[in-house]
């Protein structure tokens, strides 16, 4: 079982930034990948950004350039650098840990982007 803990999140301006931060339960280098996926008002939930153990990234089109997945293993944390945000990122963002067949969430932080 592996537990994961969103924070970060909070109220923005346009053209902001914020760095979301998942911390896991147990050591992230066993876990296959990682990833932020994000639920906006009346939307589907949707991929964001991932990393994999050997920490290769892939970003959804809407946010390259933008945002930037990390991870420290010292740390048992992956991170989610948001730049340049706009009104349409806001949402309740998850991370998403991937082990074998198993995928865990978390409970979520919810990011506003509005002036």
């Amino acid at each position: 079982q592996v537990q994961l803990v969103e924070s970060g999140g909070g109220l923005v301006q346009p053209g902001g930034s914020l760095r979301l931060s998942c911390a896991a339960s147990g050591s992230i280098f066993v876990l296959d990948a990682m990833r932020w996926y994000r639920q906006g008002p009346g939307k589907q939930r949707e991929l964001v950004a991932g990393i994999t153990r050997g920490s290769s990234t892939n970003y959804a089109d809407s946010v390259k350039g933008r945002f930037t997945i990390s991870r420290d293993n010292s740390k048992n944390t992956v991170y989610l650098q948001m730049n340049s945000l706009k009104p349409e990122d806001t949402a309740v963002y998850y991370c998403y840990a991937v082990r074998s067949t198993a995928g865990y969430w978390g409970q979520g932080t919810q990011v506003t982007v509005s002036s």
